[in-house]
C-alpha cells in the first residue's frame, strides 16, 4: 500500500524545492548584505572544497548534483575571483583537481556563519525534534531513490 499521504498534485519535489529555493534566495541576499560577492552556487562548490580540498571536477559534479558544463562554468568563475585553482592530476593529466587558494580558504568562516544564520532564520519556530524527523525522512527518501 502506498505511503503517499499527499493530496493529488502535491509532490515532495514541489514542497522541498520551494523550501530549498527560499533558503537559497535568502542565503544569497544575506551574503550580499554581508558584502560577500559570490553566488550560492559558487558557495556550494567552495563548501565541498572546504570539506575536501583537491576534488576533481567530476567529484564536484557528484557532490553538488550538477552537470559537467555547470561545474566547469562555476570553477571558471571561481578561478577568475582567485578563490580556486585547477591543477592537472599527477596520476591522470586528463583530470583536473580543484584546490582552494588562500583567499578561498579565508571565506569559509565568514560564509559558514552567514549560512548558519540563514538556516537558523529559516527554522524559527520549528522544534528541534521536528527538524530531526524531517532530516531523517528526507534521507530515507534520498536513499530509496539513489
Amino acid at each position: 500500500m502506498p505511503n503517499n499521504q499527499f493530496k493529488k498534485g502535491e509532490l515532495y519535489s514541489f514542497m522541498t524545492g520551494k523550501a530549498s529555493t527560499a533558503i537559497a534566495r535568502r542565503l544569497q541576499k544575506n551574503m550580499k548584505h554581508g558584502g560577500i560577492e559570490i553566488t550560492v552556487e559558487q558557495w556550494s562548490v567552495l563548501y565541498h572544497l572546504w570539506k575536501n580540498d583537491g576534488l576533481s571536477q567530476q567529484e564536484l559534479c557528484n557532490a553538488t548534483f550538477r552537470d559537467k558544463p555547470s561545474i566547469t562554468r562555476l570553477v571558471d568563475n571561481l578561478e577568475k575571483l582567485k578563490l580556486v585553482k585547477r591543477v592537472a592530476s599527477k596520476n591522470d593529466r586528463r583530470i583536473n583537481q580543484v584546490f582552494l587558494t588562500e583567499q578561498g580558504r579565508k571565506l569559509e568562516e565568514e560564509t559558514m556563519m552567514v549560512a548558519n544564520n540563514t538556516l537558523n532564520e529559516a527554522l524559527i519556530g520549528v522544534p528541534a525534534d521536528r527538524v530531526d524527523i524531517c532530516k531523517e525522512v528526507l534521507q530515507i527518501v534520498y536513499d530509496n531513490l539513489k
